[in-house]
């Protein structure tokens, strides 16, 4: 499997901003068949920075209904990286794609 397939997008949010800002840590989601030491292998093949930790989150689908329309999340498989002290993935001004 290639280190694109692995690592889908990383994921925006309030919470994950202050982790960045505050832990050092980057939230990405992954391929649902991704594990910790195939995302940790990713994200030294694409941003060429070897990760200290890697953590997996399975987010399960949840119900949800606009009006008469009843439907289900997707499910998510979500990678919480920690980076070395001083090194940083910029996600929002990358060259590496």
């Amino acid at each position: 499997m290639n280190a694109r397939d692995i690592i889908i997008r990383p994921i925006v949010t309030e919470k994950t901003m202050k982790l960045s800002s505050e832990q050092n840590k980057v939230t990405f989601e992954v391929s649902r068949d991704a594990n910790k030491i195939s995302v940790k292998q990713a994200i030294k093949e694409i941003y060429n920075i070897s990760a200290e930790k890697v953590n997996i989150v399975n987010q399960h689908p949840r119900p949800k209904r606009v009006g008469r329309y009843e439907g289900m999340t997707k499910a998510v498989k979500k990678a919480i990286v920690t980076l070395p002290e001083g090194q940083k993935i910029d996600i929002f001004n990358n060259d590496n794609k």
